[in-house]
């Protein structure tokens, strides 16, 4: 079973390296990969420099030119469960 690697991404910062690692495992210049999504290398650059300020379409470009994927990770529904509340110990009632 073919099995793909993840990438947590959290920061601007940590898709730029993502995306620049990327592009250099394909074996893409800057140039090339600006052929393929129809832009010129100066915005590559931009965009491999500050992620964070591409619109969501040319981000999916980038990342399909690449052959990545963007996927979305409920992390609420992975999160380990909160501890329950320590029993509070019961007192018998006292007659006094």
């Amino acid at each position: 079973m073919n099995s793909f690697q993840t990438f947590p991404v959290q920061t601007p910062a940590q898709l730029s390296v993502h995306i620049r690692s990327l592009r250099r495992a394909r074996g893409l210049t800057q140039a090339q990969l600006g052929e393929r999504i129809g832009v010129k290398q100066a915005r590559v650059a931009d965009i491999e420099k500050d992620p964070g300020t591409v619109g969501l379409q040319q981000l999916l470009q980038v990342l399909h030119a690449l052959d990545a994927r963007l996927l979305l990770a409920d992390t609420q529904a992975y999160a380990s469960a909160s501890p329950s509340p320590a029993p509070v110990a019961q007192s018998p009632s006292a007659d006094w």
